[in-house]
């Protein structure tokens, strides 16, 4: 794939703007709440750093790495959780934020699994839903773009481990598409 070739999907503007209309509704949803967000690595580490800016009040952030596209363009259709969380969650509200839900697989399974730890409230955020791959029914409760079905890197998704440091959201052109 030439790397080199990118079309703009989100620009960094276009993408700060929703950050911080996510980060006004979560906010008032939770209003005099103490908020744990848990970011799922590595691929939601932007959004979730930019977003925790947006939330006002009381935000406490941890950390779950999972695996599930190793370093190709589609799921493996496993799901690990390579590091699960440090802290209990029990009685606590709990929002999951990750970079895109496409299958639905990842944050299906740990939605489930953090249940079973009996949160307050457990709920989900995501910048990018992708609806025509999902084949587990899971629907967030915080989106930012609904896109179609679209290989996109940049803002925290990579390609090959590189690209998570751009700040807008592009995909490669084809040769035939230049």
């Amino acid at each position: 794939m030439d790397t080199s070739k990118r079309k703009i999907i989100f620009s960094h503007e276009e993408i700060q703007k929703e950050v911080q209309r996510l980060g006004q509704e979560i906010h008032k949803d939770y209003l005099g709440e103490k908020l744990l967000v848990i970011s799922l690595l590595k691929g939601s580490f932007i959004f979730a750093a930019d977003l925790i800016r947006a939330i006002e009040g009381d935000v406490q952030i941890e950390f779950m790495t999972t695996s599930s596209y190793g370093h190709g363009e589609a799921s493996t259709g496993e799901v690990k959780i390579v590091t699960d969380l440090s802290v209990d969650i029990q009685g606590r509200h709990v929002l999951v934020v990750d970079d895109i839900v496409d299958s639905g697989l990842t944050m299906s399974v740990i939605l489930k699994h953090l249940q079973e730890a009996n949160p307050a409230s457990l709920k989900s955020c995501v910048l990018l839903d992708k609806p025509e791959r999902r084949i587990v029914k899971i629907l967030p409760d915080y989106c930012g773009f609904v896109i179609p079905d679209l290989f996109i890197v940049g803002y925290g998704l990579n390609y090959g481990d590189y690209f998570r440091n751009v700040p807008y959201i592009f995909s490669f052109i084809q040769d035939e598409e230049a």
